[in-house]
């Protein structure tokens, strides 16, 4: 996913502040849930939540304002109701941040581990 650097994800010294490398991977999780032909209101309406269940974040070397980056999502691995990502966020061939994002599935309404949707799962195998 492309994005560019804005003064609202720098801090004073025109550096990205930390916490916004996790908004950024959190946009590339999404615009990779879009396309499995999945979205988060759609999961809500079926009473599933996704949330971060567990983070551990690399952070290499700093973003700055108008710099042009790439974050990426990819999935490493699949549990029952778990999902790991390995994601990267780069500007140009250079690793700036580098993620391992654990995300639960849960209901929605009583916040408990739920399975992932089959029609999720079959997406996979698309």
């Amino acid at each position: 996913m492309p994005l560019r650097v804005y003064m609202e994800d720098t801090d004073a010294g025109g550096i990205v502040y930390y916490v916004n490398y996790l908004k950024f991977m959190e946009r590339a999780r999404s615009e990779w849930l879009r396309q499995t032909g999945f979205d988060q209101q759609t999961l809500l309406d079926d009473d599933t939540q996704l949330v971060v269940y567990r983070l551990a974040c690399h952070y290499a070397k700093p973003a700055r304002l108008d710099d042009a980056l790439s974050v990426s999502a990819r999935v490493a691995e699949i549990g029952r109701c778990r999902m790991t990502f390995e994601q990267r966020v780069m500007r140009g061939e250079e690793l700036l941040c580098s993620a391992t994002v654990e995300i639960a599935c849960l209901t929605a309404a009583r916040m408990r581990p739920k399975p992932w949707p089959l029609t999720l799962l079959a997406s996979f195998d698309a």
